[in-house]
């Protein structure tokens, strides 16, 4: 298998993670300025140019979700990341929805937006986006009273999904100090072998964060 992807690419981490906990066999595809017979692929398998994809042999994946529950099908290792049980596995593909939707999504707004001309940025939906963020962090401290990951007691896609999405979160609009289960959830996230890898493939490439990569983490 390939995956086609960046390393500091936050959803290219995700589908990362779920290959990392199970030691699946994959080639990385960096698409970087230094491989540009890799990039020039990509544009033709994938001309809407979002990353990461997945190809293996003839079949080809798009959107780091849809990849995780490829893998989970065809590739299962001992590292379940969507329970076979279809009442849990509802309750993980809800949270991981949340985390791409109420937390990655307005984050990536912000930095979005930090990267136009000044003349093209957009005040408005960055506080929307801000407002959005503080009210997902509120609604996860709560969730995460008692909970070692986001759907219990198994790591999951959920937190495949929650894992970058928290950590560039709190770069961009921090995690404010009351919420402090976040804190601890986001800390264990850093700690886990697989996301904590993904970490450092992207470090070399922190300069390239519009808003400034925090002396941290």
């Amino acid at each position: 298998m390939q995956v086609f992807g960046h390393p500091f690419s936050s959803y290219t981490q995700k589908a990362l993670i779920a290959l990392y906990e199970n030691n699946t066999p994959f080639e990385f595809m960096p698409l970087t300025p230094e491989h540009p017979d890799i990039q020039a692929e990509f544009a033709q398998r994938w001309p809407i140019q979002r990353f990461p994809i997945l190809v293996d042999g003839a079949r080809q994946v798009m959107e780091a979700t849809s990849i995780i529950e490829y893998l989970d099908v065809h590739h299962p290792g001992s590292a379940r990341l969507i329970p076979a049980d279809a009442g849990k596995a509802i309750e993980v593909r809800m949270l991981d929805r949340l985390f791409d939707n109420y937390i990655h999504t307005p984050q990536q707004k912000i930095v979005f937006n930090a990267l136009r001309q000044e003349t093209d940025r957009d005040p408005y939906g960055v506080g929307e986006a801000r407002r959005i963020l503080d009210t997902a962090y509120a609604w996860l401290d709560r969730h995460m009273a008692g909970r070692e990951w986001a759907a219990g007691e198994a790591f999951s896609l959920a937190d495949c999904a929650a894992a970058p999405a928290l950590f560039y979160a709190d770069w961009t609009h921090p995690i404010g100090e009351p919420f402090r289960n976040v804190h601890a959830y986001r800390t264990r996230l850093l700690a886990r072998p697989s996301f904590a890898r993904c970490v450092e493939g992207g470090r070399p490439y922190r300069r390239l964060f519009p808003l400034g990569a925090p002396d941290r983490d």
